[in-house]
């Protein structure tokens, strides 16, 4: 695989990241491949995918940086880096306080990576899921995002709480009025697609169960090695909702061990690629958009590798479950509703 960067003055031209573009070899481009920054060869094989098809028909591009806990002083740089690398969907949220840089950062770049070449995601913080709240809240964010609309919008966990942090229960347990408000966004322009993150089957049922207008388009949960919840993912192929992978790597207590393991690192000898890009591209092979949130680390296979990888997915699913990221007792609030009791070593 090879990264191109489109360069006004000279044209097309080669990242530092890869080798020399095979002599000779005449590939076609088209603008979807610009946008999502990745060229496939073709090694006979069919290729993994650069996007995924929304329903509202917008494309997603399968690879994302992620930008939780990367601060005010360093995300900028990392978003251009990002952008550099061919990267061309940003994940963030209203929590992270990182935004403003963000906006800054796509400012200083929009000469030659314009905003509609871009897939951009926010999150609606639990304080704010009263709907008197929502709209203000987003608008906040499009400002310091310095754009007019998003592409994605995500209601960023399934628990409502008050000013104060109390738990709002009638609100989590029947968020219909959140959601009937970000389909408000839809409609008036602010928000091209909206989704939910966090959120188990049973509350992605009772919210589809109720009446809304627009079904969630994506869900953006922890999926890793450790914690690849195949129920979920097969659940959301069936039902049409697009899972995101975040701490796709395990986060950082994780990362470690998650690039030692004995498949990880005999898919990458065989297939000469790093451990860390065979666990990005384990993760679009599932079907799942991931979230790394570094530029080296998010780069994809080039092919599937049905044999290899689901090797590797026996292996994910065959021990016992272990979830990084889960505030429950902190919230006071069972959010996951599964097994907490974790022997893991």
């Amino acid at each position: 695989m090879v990264f191109l960067l489109f360069d006004r003055a000279t044209g097309w031209r080669e990242t530092d990241w890869f080798a020399r573009w095979m002599l000779g070899k005449g590939i076609a481009r088209t603008e979807q491949e610009w946008q999502a920054g990745y060229l496939s060869l073709d090694l006979g094989l069919e290729s993994l995918p650069l996007t995924y098809k929304l329903p509202s028909g917008d494309d997603i591009p399968t690879v994302a940086l992620g930008t939780w806990k990367a601060s005010s002083e360093d995300v900028g740089a990392a978003v251009k880096a990002a952008l550099e690398a061919g990267y061309r969907h940003i994940d963030g949220a209203w929590v992270y306080g990182n935004e403003a840089a963000i906006g800054q950062a796509l400012k200083e770049v929009e000469h030659h990576v314009p905003r509609e070449s871009l897939f951009i995601t926010s999150k609606l913080w639990n304080t704010f899921h009263n709907p008197d709240d929502v709209e203000a809240t987003l608008d906040e964010t499009l400002a310091h995002l310095q754009t007019n609309y998003l592409d994605l919008y995500l209601m960023h966990w399934p628990i409502a709480q008050t000013a104060d942090f109390k738990v709002d229960w009638e609100l989590t347990e029947n968020p219909i009025r959140t959601w009937k408000k970000m389909e408000e966004m839809v409609r008036k322009g602010k928000v091209r697609n909206i989704g939910v993150s966090n959120f188990n089957i049973r509350r992605l049922q009772n919210l589809t169960a109720s009446d809304i207008t627009i079904r969630p388009a994506v869900n953006q949960v922890e999926l890793s090695y450790w914690n690849p919840q195949p129920e979920l993912v097969s659940w959301s192929k069936d039902n049409g909702i697009l899972l995101e992978a975040y701490s796709p790597l395990g986060s950082d207590v994780l990362v470690g061990k998650t690039l030692r393991l004995p498949p990880v690192r005999k898919i990458a000898k065989k297939l000469k690629i790093t451990p860390a890009q065979v666990i990005m591209s384990w993760h679009v092979q599932r079907g799942t958009v991931v979230l790394p949130k570094s530029v080296d680390g998010g780069r994809i296979s080039e092919n599937y590798q049905t044999d290899l990888f689901n090797e590797l997915e026996a292996a994910a699913t065959a021990h016992r479950p272990h979830r990084i990221n889960d505030p429950s007792s902190h919230w006071g609030i069972d959010i996951f509703e599964d097994d907490k009791e974790d022997d893991f070593h």
